[in-house]
């Protein structure tokens, strides 16, 4: 009898002791408290193009919120400093890294074929943000998100054509210039092209097309020198904010006036992007007439893809942000592109709304 019990007892013994150990081992590396099993991270790579703009400075704050470690990835970040060489070293270390997901920002739209073939052969998917890639196959990368460039030229252009026709102003009396963005880059191709069908169309007079490189500094130089240049110009098409706030620098550091009244010798300033509120004053003051809004909040849209991916199911190829057209005049109400009838949202003035206080407390 006493050796069927010890026979028993010493096997249950020794498991209460494993136990102990275990549990006293585990308390001494986590201070005492139950920790459940980490759940492995989801690791990605994600090649931003630089920090050129507060477009960008908004949309890679948004990835690497959406990416973070508390909604489960491991995000490993590379600033390619405007230059494609950059991004091309950062996709081949991903690759070397055994990423689960790359995320690209392309610089420009061309010269990706190679690399991103080099992620297809290691299976690992490719995401496509902001600005579109120009590849022989489409399928070397998942999918893409981001604005349609060319439909918020179009509809910057279309309003900018609604409001000097309800003023009466001629088309011959349309002198614009154009500061561009990177050249080659799809906002660029896509702005860049809206305006000169419209040109076209409408008979403006287009002066010139210099390349402000999406910044502040660069475009108040160029505009500066565009003042020297000719002395008609009525219309700024600035194709992001900053190149605005360059532009709007450089018209008022030479004594001209912006603002919307182009018939009696203002400047009107139109551009694309409202991510901040600097933006949206200046569209309040009249400073800036019309802007097509371009979203870079697509963290929680690149995080929403993935989770399909991981759910073994596929996202749409190219998925198109719905982005808002705003004005600081009530002139124009809505605009139509290719049929379709967009809204157009008032900022109210400062002044407006100043004047508005003022009566209610009266």
């Amino acid at each position: 009898m006493l050796k069927k019990i010890t026979a028993v007892m010493i096997p249950l013994l020794f498991s209460i002791v494993l136990v102990f150990v275990g549990t006293f081992l585990g308390c001494i590396k986590t201070g005492g408290k139950t920790v459940p099993e980490e759940k492995e991270k989801i690791v990605v790579g994600f090649s931003q193009l630089g920090a050129e703009s507060d477009w960008r400075s908004s949309n890679t704050e948004s990835m690497k919120e959406a990416l973070s470690s508390k909604n489960g990835y491991s995000l490993i970040f590379e600033d390619g400093q405007q230059k494609q060489a950059n991004q091309i070293t950062a996709i081949r270390m991903f690759i070397q890294q055994e990423v689960d997901y790359i995320v690209l920002a392309p610089v420009t739209e061309t010269g990706w074929d190679t690399v991103l073939q080099e992620a297809k052969n290691a299976g690992i998917p490719v995401i496509i943000v902001d600005r579109m890639v120009d590849v022989e196959d489409e399928d070397l990368f998942t999918c893409w998100v981001g604005s349609d460039f060319e439909l918020e030229g179009k509809k910057v252009v279309e309003w900018l054509n609604r409001y000097v026709t309800l003023k009466n102003v001629p088309a011959k009396d349309i002198h614009i210039v154009n500061i561009q963005g990177n050249l080659g880059a799809s906002a660029q191709l896509g702005r860049t092209k809206a305006l000169a069908d419209a040109v076209e169309k409408y008979g403006w007079d287009l002066l010139a097309e210099v390349p402000g490189d999406f910044t502040q500094a660069k475009a108040r130089e160029v505009m500066d020198g565009l003042l020297g240049v000719y002395d008609n110009i009525n219309v700024v098409y600035c194709e992001n904010d900053n190149e605005a706030f360059g532009a709007i620098e450089a018209i008022e550091a030479a004594g001209k006036k912006v603002g919307m009244d182009i018939a009696n010798g203002e400047i009107m300033v139109v551009s694309f992007d409202g991510v901040n509120q600097e933006a949206l004053d200046y569209v309040s003051e009249n400073k800036i007439a019309c802007i097509a809004e371009c979203n870079p909040l697509h963290g929680p849209r690149v995080q929403a893809i993935i989770e399909l991916l991981e759910a073994g199911k596929m996202p749409d190829k190219f998925a198109y942000v719905q982005e808002k057209l705003l004005a600081s005049d009530t002139t124009v109400t809505q605009v139509v592109v290719d049929g379709v009838n967009y809204e157009v949202t008032f900022l109210e003035s400062t002044k407006t709304a100043t004047e508005a206080a003022e009566k209610v407390t009266e």
